[in-house]
């Protein structure tokens, strides 16, 4: 008997001990693609490469394809183009990409062969690529849906890769990848400050394009999403946001997008977040379960030293969203992040709906309010779940209330 609670915080990652996940297994026999695809074929790439976190340091690099031509290729890897279309539509062009795998060693991004070469500069372009694709087998009919990434179609492995155009490079990125002594963060730092969107980024990180060459190494996409997104967020807090003086009220935000609802609550104060998940029974991870399960993770000033293991990805999706917008407002503050996942979410579709729709809540106008009392409250009056739940589990409302009971006595 699985224990309650435990598919919210596994989420597929086989906590249970199972060899696999019934409740994916489920869901990837939903959609399926043409089975007349032959192995050879001419495709085009969004551009984008897939990097498959099994049998480390062994692992399987996928150039993502589309068998043909489609004059929106380049939006079916960029998750920031996606808030507000529905799953089915972006399930229904996710799953038209295909996965030609070939395995690689870790390291091979420090002295790459002609062959992964020509992957590397895959990840690197902007704009769609044609290239020449032969398999070795015939390909395998599934969808693979993650919490981390967002859906990806049938999968075989590849006996050749090989680009028939010559991708296009934005020159910085040309530079810092050719920059053998700059440091993986550094560069992705200086493109990020330029504008370079997130998912971008962690295709070329997870390629192994950046760093000191002989440190160089492949990173698993679940992985180098969330390095992004840790690694951007801690440079916005401590280089930026610690700097600011604080906000002087409580700001409340709002943005309800594929049955996930956010309120971002922004107190004063130096800076500290927290992340709070509601999971109702009867959804994706919760089909079993009978009762609300709560999970949070949450860092003071001096941030976390461990990873967001209750979270997992979604927490660091979050918190660069809202030192984003701190950075913007220049102000600190303590940022409590409330997510109820309704039972309609049926399938996972990646943290980029979680940093989407945290940017989204921030771009809209706020509820301003004078004491945390209202500002619960007003969160309590639009969340499913009563606020007294969500109170239990909060780090950071209990410390606050503490806080304020302590200063009674003076």
């Amino acid at each position: 008997m699985i224990s309650p609670g435990l598919c919210i915080k596994c989420k597929g990652k086989l906590f249970c001990g199972a060899k696999n996940c019934y409740l994916l297994e489920r869901q990837r026999k939903v959609k399926t693609i043409n089975k007349k695809i032959d192995t050879d074929f001419v495709g085009t790439s969004p551009p984008s490469v897939f990097i498959a976190w099994n049998n480390y340091p062994k692992l399987d690099v996928a150039p993502l394809s589309l068998v043909g031509q489609d004059k929106n290729t380049h939006l079916y890897d960029r998750p920031e183009k996606w808030f507000g279309l529905e799953s089915e539509k972006i399930i229904s062009f996710r799953e038209t990409l295909i996965r030609p795998y070939k395995s690689f060693d870790v390291k091979e991004a420090s002295k790459p062969s002609y062959e992964f070469a020509e992957i590397q500069e895959t990840a690197m372009a902007v704009g769609s690529l044609m290239n020449e694709v032969n398999l070795k087998e015939k390909l395998r009919e599934d969808v693979s849906f993650s919490e981390f990434y967002a859906p990806i179609g049938p999968k075989a492995r590849m006996k050749d890769f090989k680009l028939i155009e010559n991708p296009k490079v934005p020159q910085k990125v040309d530079y810092l990848t050719s920059d053998t002594d700059a440091k993986a963060n550094d560069a992705l730092y200086e493109l990020y400050s330029k504008g370079f969107e997130v998912s971008y980024l962690s295709k070329v990180l997870g390629v192994g394009a950046f760093g000191i060459e002989k440190k160089r190494k492949l990173v698993p996409t679940r992985w180098s999403i969330t390095a992004v997104d840790s690694n951007m967020s801690d440079k916005l807090v401590n280089e930026k946001v610690k700097s600011y003086g604080s906000v002087d009220c409580y700001k409340i935000f709002h943005s309800e997008y594929l049955d996930n609802d956010f309120y971002i609550m922004i107190m004063p104060g130096e800076w500290s977040f927290e992340q709070l998940e509601a999971w109702k029974p009867g959804g994706f991870w919760t089909a079993n379960e009978k009762e609300v399960n709560i999970i949070s993770d949450h860092e003071f000033y001096r941030g976390r030293k461990d990873y967001a293991s209750e979270v997992t990805g979604a927490y660091y999706a979050a918190r660069l969203a809202s030192a984003e917008y701190l950075v913007k407002e220049k102000k600190q503050a303590s940022v409590l992040v409330f997510r109820e996942i309704g039972q309609s979410y049926t399938i996972p579709l990646g943290v980029w709906q979680i940093r989407e729709n945290v940017r989204n809540a921030l771009k809209n106008k706020s509820t301003d309010v004078s004491t945390m009392e209202e500002a619960l409250s007003f969160i309590g009056n639009g969340l499913s779940i009563p606020i007294s739940a969500w109170k239990k589990e909060s780090t950071l409302i209990d410390r606050r209330l503490k806080q304020k009971r302590i200063t009674e006595f003076f």
